[in-house]
């Protein structure tokens, strides 16, 4: 799987990085993003991803990715800490188009 992220952020400055990888657990290295160095996934079930976001071999950041039952929506849970050492997290709702 190769995901690339294209976004600007509070700042107003664009981010791009890529990951490839398979959904299997292990880690593989992410190109681009200042934040991470890696990520993992792993299959939860048909609708259900898991995933770690990794700085220097530390999860910094966990998370799911739920797509809804009709395939129409994708909702993104994450927990962990950010660069300055506070605890964030999120949840965001993606609807298809």
């Amino acid at each position: 799987m190769k995901v690339t992220v294209d976004s600007v952020g509070g700042d107003d400055k664009p981010t791009h990085y890529v990951w490839v990888g398979k959904f299997n657990g292990k880690e593989y290295p992410v190109i681009g993003d200042p934040l991470s160095d890696a990520r993992s996934y792993t299959v939860v079930d048909d609708h259900i991803l898991g995933f770690n976001v990794m700085k220097g071999r530390k999860v910094i950041i966990s998370g799911r990715i739920v797509v809804s039952e009709d395939g129409k929506s994708r909702t993104v849970t994450m927990s962990g800490t950010n660069a300055q050492g506070h605890s964030v997290s999120s949840s965001e709702v993606y609807d298809k188009q």
